[in-house]
């Protein structure tokens, strides 16, 4: 991921079949940590995550890697629904849309699956998960109106710093508040912040709330749903924003 010193919007990569994508992938680690350090000489942030999967849009058959079955089988239903998702829809150019109703549609999949089979999700483990998306979101916010701002350039550098410092404070508190002192998310908070870090929380969670709103509007019929999904993603840029911008408030 890498954005621009002083923005949240991504640097995009352009492919065939995807379109522009606001990431880039690498299968070896020492060459995405080489596209970094370019990438930072531009003066860019940037951000080298680990992907557990990647879906071909279905024109290939996708691996289930024996690695998988190590994972608990929340975690390894949760992939499949997540990456089957995007072979059900996916609207070339638009990340946020894609990874937000790829990420809504494996949420509500394993509440569904639990739901079937009598079980009890981990509501701890959700609980802190959104709680800490949450807390990043409104950093974002507060990042995206500072940028918007015309302080000098100085200025800002040392307001974004500010900001990550709060960000910090913020978790350490919800920690020990709320999680009775449970770690989960320390060595994301601690270790360095940039805009690209905060990039994929952008992505894969900007809309849920608004495609958790349009699955209840269609009566939580998945195949109204993903008819509705469809018709918003044949809606021009702007629309399909002020849609989902709607989705949000009514949520």
């Amino acid at each position: 991921f890498a954005t621009p010193e002083f923005s949240l919007e991504p640097e995009l990569h352009f492919f065939p079949i995807p379109g522009c994508v606001a990431y880039r992938g690498y299968y070896q680690q020492v060459r995405a940590r080489g596209a970094a350090a370019l990438l930072r000489q531009e003066r860019l942030d940037t951000y080298i995550g680990g992907v557990e999967a990647y879906s071909t849009l279905g024109w290939f058959d996708d691996p289930l890697l024996n690695t998988m079955l190590r994972w608990s089988d929340e975690r390894f239903v949760a992939v499949i629904f997540h990456e089957l998702a995007h072979q059900q829809y996916y609207l070339p150019g638009d990340t946020a849309f894609n990874e937000s109703f790829a990420t809504f549609v494996e949420r509500e999949g394993l509440r569904q699956g639990h739901a079937a089979r009598g079980e009890t999700p981990p509501a701890s483990d959700d609980r802190q998960r959104q709680q800490f998306i949450e807390l990043v979101l409104a950093s974002r916010r507060r990042l995206q109106q500072l940028y918007a701002s015309d302080l000098p350039e100085h200025a800002m550098r040392a307001a974004k710093q500010a900001e990550f410092e709060r960000l910090r404070r913020d978790y350490r508190a919800l920690r020990q508040r709320q999680w009775g002192g449970q770690g989960r998310y320390d060595a994301w908070i601690e270790s360095p912040l940039n805009n690209a870090k905060l990039l994929p929380f952008g992505l894969y969670d900007q809309w849920v709330p608004a495609f958790a709103a349009l699955f209840e509007h269609e009566a939580r019929s998945w195949t109204a749903f993903y008819a509705a999904v469809a018709e918003l993603g044949r809606l021009p840029e702007a629309d399909r924003r002020a849609r989902l911008e709607s989705l949000l408030q009514n949520d």
